[in-house]
């Protein structure tokens, strides 16, 4: 396993930006450069996907090791949808290394489960599994578009994240398929009230993938987590509100 490490900017606290399921860290849009002008910031491309190199084999675990070797400084974590996830492992793994979390379209549980209905169906899942066995790119493809589903702009926005997905090459399917197992298998609710670090939580309230009741809920279960709602935004609020994002991060990291 090998991750790739993109960076930006040279001067203030450092920030590790961890992407979602079958993208990369060149998804990220004009924010990365943007914060790099304020902080030291990385962008990470996760094995199997971007320049990352991966076996299939990797879990959200080896994963999180994986970040912990790599970054030994304490530093803001930011995951985007699955990349939350492996952010908030991280933190629970190695709280010595996580200064703060920013958390992006995420949740701590991506599929239902009793008493856990904001969430897609195991089904639904299962199905994708299923169509990236039988053609994983128009997979991918259908995936930006769930991504972007109700947001502002959704169009011009969904143009960009098509021309970025293939720009690193094409992701492994055994990678794309171990990324899945994760999303099916880890449910991190009960471990919230354990993550003492400040947290940020950000959400659409148009995401339909991780709909912000589950972003919610993460704020109230932190202890010292926070939740900013962006308003016409679904999946990808970095892209399609790109000043309200990058301003409610600054806000964060000067407070």
């Amino acid at each position: 396993m090998s991750l790739h490490v993109d960076s930006y900017g040279s001067l203030g606290r450092p920030l590790l930006f961890i992407h979602g399921w079958g993208m990369h860290g060149g998804m990220w849009g004009d924010v990365l450069e943007i914060l790099g002008r304020q902080f030291r910031v990385f962008a990470v491309d996760l094995p199997g996907h971007g320049y990352g190199r991966g076996t299939g084999t990797e879990t959200i675990d080896s994963i999180a090791d994986e970040l912990a070797d790599q970054f030994r400084d304490e530093l803001t974590v930011c995951g985007w949808s699955l990349g939350g996830q492996i952010a908030l492992r991280l933190a629970m793994r190695f709280p010595d290394r996580v200064a703060r979390l920013v958390l992006i379209s995420s949740t701590p549980c991506f599929v239902q489960k009793e008493g856990w209905s904001c969430a897609m169906s195991e089904k639904t899942l299962a199905d994708f599994s299923d169509a990236l066995q039988q053609d994983y790119v128009a997979t991918l493809r259908r995936f930006l578009s769930l991504q972007l589903r109700g947001s502002e702009n959704e169009r011009e926005h969904l143009s960009l994240l098509r021309k970025s997905l293939m720009s690193r090459g094409e992701p492994n399917l055994a990678a794309l398929q171990s990324g899945l197992r994760m999303l099916r298998d880890v449910d991190l609710r009960d471990a919230l009230s354990d993550i003492n670090q400040p947290a940020l939580v950000i959400s659409g309230d148009r995401d339909t993938l991780t709909p912000l009741a589950a972003s919610r809920y993460m704020a109230e279960r932190m202890p010292n987590a926070r939740l900013a709602t962006i308003a016409g935004a679904a999946h990808a609020p970095f892209l399609s509100h790109t000043e309200e994002f990058v301003g409610h991060i600054s806000g964060f990291m000067h407070g």
